[in-house]
């Protein structure tokens, strides 16, 4: 076995032993998403829905950033309607994972701008970004 086999096996035996139950067992995944749809009012598959729909469609945004900036895809009309697709796309799994945690759409968008007023006040600057105070996620 080579120098790079047995790096690769150490390393996913390392893996695996800091990885959760639900994530390596499907016994286990549904008991946890039964727990969650038993004692929340969250409902699971909503949510679960837009987890990963947010991130499949925040990243076909981000390829066309991507490839904008740093391979020569230009910034024309098509793009621009491309990228405005899949912000509607990005929007729609948005809605839906406020549904599933029955939330306010307006009342998410109004407690981030309550929490960057509060960042921020009137203005942006790099250290309160950077040096946030307790308690600011």
């Amino acid at each position: 076995m080579s120098e790079a086999d047995k790096f690769f096996e150490t390393y996913c035996d390392f893996v695996t032993k800091v990885t959760s139950d639900p994530s390596l067992d499907i016994e286990a995944l549904k008991s946890s998403l039964q727990s969650i749809h038993d004692e929340s009012d969250i409902d699971v598959p909503r949510l679960m829905t837009a987890a990963l729909g947010l991130s499949s469609e925040g990243g076909e945004f981000v390829e066309i950033v991507k490839k904008m900036f740093l391979q020569g895809k230009p910034a024309n009309e098509d793009n621009i309607f491309h990228m405005k697709r899949e912000l509607g796309d990005i929007m729609w799994y948005w809605v839906t994972a406020c549904m599933s945690l029955g939330l306010d759409p307006v009342e998410v968008i109004l407690e981030n701008q309550k929490k960057l007023e509060a960042r921020y006040g009137e203005q942006f600057t790099i250290n309160q970004s950077e040096v946030r105070a307790k308690g600011d996620l």
